[in-house]
């Protein structure tokens, strides 16, 4: 079994920290060293990797920081103590990009230029990875995102971009709105949020329901930082039948609460992204009116009558109870729906790596890298993707993965349909194996 030890390094602030083994997965990280980590210590073995962990440890994503860090530190701590990469140890270096764009390209190159990582992971909101990706290019420094924006998968993006353990957005709504529209209604009113994750929403779902033979009635964008929502309810139409809603941020719950009170007993069918309830318990207080409605899952908050053997191992490692919540307090609300891309992206990270062999920081090594990635074809599900069986095409750097649709009853949800693989496949046109390296 291998040992890291991790202390500060020269140079680092508040903002960030290093992390690898030692601490448990649902203790509470501080913005410094975390208790019981120190450097790895160089004798007669090789440097460690290093993975650049670029987290919304601040701002509007910082509930899915909290729990993306969580994650990354039991995946970290399964890989060291299974060898590592390559027979390396795995050492994880955090910087905060305050869930901002201009900082999150600031993050890049300090990583690179700094701290002289071997890649960069991690970054979920749309518009920082958007506002990251350019510069990664530009350093040809390989850039794995945990996000679910289209930006990836439509080629937006450049070559060393990949996404390889969480679907996007356009495929979750294409498996899903069959099932929408032939359970709940056709006419929708869409509230999003006005950036690149929600208009990938706004153009994709309303695409699929018009396939379906459905219709969007009324789209609302919302601004990401809106505290309050009441102004904007009343632009329902009374002909809506299913108000599609998926917010982020702080301020999601006062949406679902403001949403409630709009309504009161008399309201359309719902059909939520959990990201508008996201590290929220949904026992609280008026939060009732939500029994009845449904939400996307990524990955079943609730732990189901048919839970596998993998998703006991995997809650077990990142310190999360049968309800979604921390093991160590039950109201800390997790990110599940979610977070499991990140420890399913770093095992991608090592099958990639130990295919190329990967040793060094090089521009060949991580030209192997990136190649190797490119001809993962899929994963089966297991203890490295707990969250099921997925496809992977290496022309868009995009991972195909099973949705679930929950129903919310007794303050839990319960699923009531997965989706194919296949449910949320479309026509691939982007082709990043075409860009030079």
């Amino acid at each position: 079994m291998s040992k890291t030890i991790i202390t500060p390094k020269k140079g680092l602030t508040r903002r960030s920290t290093l992390l690898g083994m030692g601490a448990a997965a649902g203790a509470g990280l501080a913005s410094q060293v975390m208790p019981g980590f120190v450097r790895y210590s160089q004798a007669q073995t090789s440097e460690p990797i290093k993975i650049g962990l670029q987290l919304h440890r601040t701002g509007i994503g910082a509930s899915y920081g909290r729990w993306y860090e969580r994650v990354t530190a039991a995946a970290v701590k399964e890989i060291n103590d299974a060898g590592g990469i390559n027979g390396r140890p795995v050492e994880v270096i955090i910087e905060d990009d305050g869930t901002d764009p201009k900082r999150g390209a600031e993050v890049v190159e300090k990583f690179a230029t700094q701290h002289k990582v071997d890649l960069i992971y991690g970054t979920l909101f749309s518009h920082v990875v958007i506002g990251s990706a350019p510069r990664a290019g530009e350093l040809k420094m390989p850039y794995v995102v945990v996000s679910e924006g289209y930006h990836v998968a439509s080629g937006a993006l450049n070559r060393y971009c990949f996404q390889p353990g969480i679907t996007d957005v356009r495929s979750q709504v294409s498996a899903m709105a069959p099932w929408v529209s032939q359970n709940l209604g056709k006419k929708v009113t869409m509230i999003f949020p006005d950036y690149a994750f929600g208009h990938d929403h706004r153009d994709y779902f309303s695409a699929a329901m018009k396939a379906q033979g459905g219709e969007i009635v009324q789209m609302i964008a919302i601004p990401p930082t809106e505290s309050s929502f009441t102004r904007y309810l009343p632009q329902i139409p009374s002909s809506t039948e299913v108000l599609y809603h998926v917010m982020v941020g702080p301020a999601v719950l006062t949406f679902v609460k403001e949403l409630g009170d709009f309504y009161g007993s008399q309201r359309p069918q719902i059909f939520g992204f959990i990201d508008s309830l996201e590290a929220v318990d949904l026992k609280t207080p008026q939060l009732e009116f939500l029994d009845g409605t449904y939400f996307w899952e990524g990955n079943p908050r609730y732990a189901q009558a048919n839970q596998t053997e993998h998703d006991k191992f995997y809650r077990e490692k990142v310190g999360v109870d049968a309800n979604g919540a921390s093991a160590s307090d039950p109201k800390d609300i997790s990110t599940y729906a979610h977070m499991f891309g990140c420890w399913e992206t770093l095992y991608v990270i090592k099958k990639a790596m130990e295919m190329s062999g990967y040793s060094g920081q090089t521009a060949k090594d991580k030209q192997g890298f990136v190649e190797a990635m490119e001809s993962l074809t899929a994963f089966e599900e297991g203890k490295e993707h707990p969250q099921g069986a997925k496809t992977f095409n290496g022309k868009n750097h995009q991972v195909y993965g099973s949705q679930y649709i929950s129903k919310v009853a007794g303050g839990r949800m319960d699923v009531v349909h997965k989706t194919a693989i296949e449910d949320g496949m479309y026509e691939v046109t982007a082709d990043y194996t075409k860009m030079s390296l």
